[in-house]
């Protein structure tokens, strides 16, 4: 039997992980202690993993399309702008004072980020690409992120500079993330 993600094209498949960013934002809101961090820990993972993915995949198909390459650079420069924020959190950690207004920040730039993603890179892939290549798309994002970093990495923002950074990176990564389970942090 299959399930309905393995039907899903890349388009789809983003747009669910966007929504997936926005629950967790909205659950941070609330959340203390423990479940904070370990929410935190999985709004930093899914970020640095899904704008890797977009990084190598979807962007430079948008790329060579006609008025792609505006809309490109424009992600990635906030693309850029989330990662140092992301990183600043992460350094500083859910526990610290300010952590709440830069997490503020960083959730409407990000959803920003994704609301331009869908209103102007989603559309120039759906209307000039074909459903079998938008589904193969979404293959090929799938093993992207299960090799990319988990942390976020301001400065590698390019295809080519994530596929040249991204697998030490991702290595080290996850090394350090295998060690914060390990110690139950």
């Amino acid at each position: 039997m299959t399930h309905p993600r393995d039907e899903e094209d890349v388009l789809e498949m983003l747009q669910r992980q966007h929504e997936e960013i926005r629950q967790l934002f909205t659950q941070l809101e609330t959340a203390t202690g423990e479940r904070r961090k370990d929410l935190f820990h999985s709004l930093v993972r899914l970020l640095a993993v899904h704008e890797t993915a977009e990084e190598e995949v979807v962007h430079p198909e948008v790329r060579d399309l006609t008025g792609g390459e505006p809309v490109v650079e424009a992600r990635l420069g906030e693309e850029h702008r989330a990662k140092q924020l992301l990183s600043t959190l992460t350094e500083i950690g859910p526990d610290a004072d300010g952590f709440d207004t830069l997490l503020t920040q960083l959730r409407d730039d990000v959803l920003a980020h994704a609301d331009h993603e869908e209103r102007e890179e989603f559309p120039l892939l759906r209307q000039h690409l074909p459903d079998q290549r938008l589904r193969a798309m979404a293959s090929t994002v799938k093993v992207a992120e299960a090799i990319a970093p988990t942390r976020p990495h301001p400065g590698v923002e390019s295809a080519t500079k994530n596929l040249l950074l991204g697998p030490p990176i991702a290595i080290m990564d996850r090394a350090r993330d295998a060690i914060r389970n390990a110690l139950g942090r």
